[in-house]
């Protein structure tokens, strides 16, 4: 007879790796580089909080392998011209206490930070509030070695293992979807051209880094949008990369693009995506992560009790209480307090999460005022101030 497992099991990914428990927390777009791609030392105290607070994983958001499409001026940017040693020293403080500190691998295509950026996507796309250039297939080519070259460079910086991002309508979640790929060429048509580029991706990284070292997946359950990633798509996904070499799959949904819904919209108010996740399960052996909706101690239990999923993603949570897995673990604290905001302009409440992760690198206890538009000013003032610091500074790179 099988037994459940529970939150504090030890699991072991088809690497070799061990994770201490099942709690991770899920890539966030911390916005706390310093403009030239380098970490500061808000992200390198943040990660270290959430590394003492007792998480298995911790991912960093976001991070790029060129300048030139990347999602916000505070990404990092992680290639041959970046200084290792900020990168060794976050990799150390946020990978203390034996969580596992992963990169995720972005490029935001399409949705390319426009005061930084040229976009450009698997199409032409020309909406009022989104634009962007078709990518060459030379540029597409090009873009397995490039995820591949920066995992290589974290590796050897010292971090646990990397996050290909294939969601939330950044560039490998956009090949996927035939809402904003409409290629005739063999990255574009039928789901399994669509998907080419994502499993040409996850063999150079893994050339790269070698069999030991963990290579995730960020996917999404679907994008929401009519006529988009659907779930169907998505299981042939899961399906084909149950023959990958990947360690742990990430299931996710919803995208940043103008007038989608959010992922919380309309799916209730336990975990977003766990019937997916269950069905996922029936086609991949691979250990599989839920991102999205998880509000109290219960809820996650139950996931990974029921044999879903195997590891369960927190994020806003861990921006409340970065010490969550240590309360857990001490049988304190089964809810959060989540904060409540009498209005909530676009774009608002993820600016307040934002800024208040830069609270907790800077050691601050209280949590920020309800106010979303002071959050949205004070996120939009950082912005274009590392804006002006990015264009100097990669203007200047380029030039050599």
């Amino acid at each position: 007879m099988r037994h459940p497992k529970t939150l504090f099991d030890t699991i072991s990914l088809p690497c070799g790796v061990v994770l201490k428990n099942r709690i991770a927390k899920s890539a966030m777009s911390d916005s706390l580089g310093d403009g030239t791609g380098h970490p500061t030392d808000e992200q390198f105290r943040l990660n270290q909080r959430w590394a003492e607070g007792g998480l298995a994983i911790s991912i960093i958001g976001e991070v790029q392998g060129t300048s030139a499409y990347a999602e916000k001026p505070g990404n990092l940017v992680l290639n041959a011209n970046s200084n290792l040693d900020n990168f060794r020293k976050l990799a150390k403080q946020g990978g203390a206490n034996g969580t596992q500190l992963w990169l995720q691998l972005g490029h935001a295509g399409a949705l390319s930070y426009e005061p930084t950026s040229k976009p450009k996507g698997p199409s032409k796309l020309n909406f009022p509030s989104l634009h962007c250039e078709e990518m060459t297939l030379e540029e597409i080519q090009q873009l397995p070695s490039e995820f591949a070259t920066t995992a290589q460079l974290a590796q050897q910086a010292g971090f646990g293992g990397v996050q290909i991002h294939a969601a939330h309508g950044f560039l490998l979640s956009q090949f996927l979807s035939p809402l904003f790929n409409n290629r005739h060429d063999d990255y574009g048509g039928v789901i399994i051209n669509r998907m080419r580029l994502l499993l040409e991706t996850i063999e150079a990284t893994r050339v790269a880094v070698g069999p030991s070292f963990p290579i995730a997946v960020k996917l999404n359950s679907s994008d929401q949008l009519e006529g988009g990633f659907s779930e169907e798509d998505a299981l042939k996904v899961v399906a084909a990369l149950d023959s990958s070499s990947i360690d742990l799959l990430d299931i996710s949904g919803g995208t940043y693009f103008p007038g989608a819904k959010s992922a919380s919209d309309g799916a209730g108010r336990g975990p977003y995506f766990l019937e997916f996740a269950k069905r996922a399960r029936a086609v991949t052996t691979k250990p599989l992560m839920l991102t999205g909706g998880f509000k109290t101690r219960a809820q996650v239990e139950d996931a990974v009790a029921s044999g879903a999923v195997d590891v369960v993603g927190l994020a806003r949570a861990l921006a409340i209480e970065p010490t969550l897995p240590n309360l857990w673990l001490a049988n304190q604290k089964p809810e959060p307090i989540f904060p409540r905001f009498s209005e909530t302009p676009e774009g608002g409440i993820t600016a307040w999460y934002t800024m208040r992760l830069t609270e907790i690198g800077a050691d601050k206890e209280r949590l920020s005022s309800n106010n979303l538009q002071e959050a949205m000013h004070d996120y939009e003032v950082r912005d274009q101030v590392r804006t002006e610091i990015w264009l100097r500074h990669f203007t200047k790179d380029a030039k050599g």
